[in-house]
C-alpha cells in the first residue's frame, strides 16, 4: 500500500515539474538610466546598473506594450 502511494506521488511530482518551470519564465521591462532607453529582458534587472519599470509580465507582448506606455521609457 505504502508503496503505491510513493509511486503515485513520484509519478504526479515527474508529472507537474515541466508545468512549473514553463511558468516561472517571466519578462521585465529594463530602464537604463545612463542611455534613458528602454527593453524588454528576460532576467530581472539587479538595480545597480538598470532598474525595472513595473512588475514581471508573463508575456513578452505584454511587456513591449507595457514599455510603450511607461513615462520612464517615452
Amino acid at each position: 500500500m505504502i508503496r503505491k502511494i510513493a509511486l503515485s506521488v513520484a509519478i504526479l511530482a515527474f508529472g507537474v515539474a515541466p508545468a512549473l518551470a514553463a511558468s516561472s519564465h517571466r519578462y521585465y521591462v529594463e530602464h537604463a538610466p545612463n542611455s534613458n532607453k528602454c527593453s524588454v529582458v528576460s532576467k530581472r534587472p539587479d538595480g545597480k546598473a538598470a532598474m525595472a519599470v513595473g512588475g514581471a509580465y508573463k508575456t513578452k507582448a505584454l511587456a513591449e506594450s507595457a514599455m510603450k506606455s511607461a513615462a520612464a521609457c517615452m
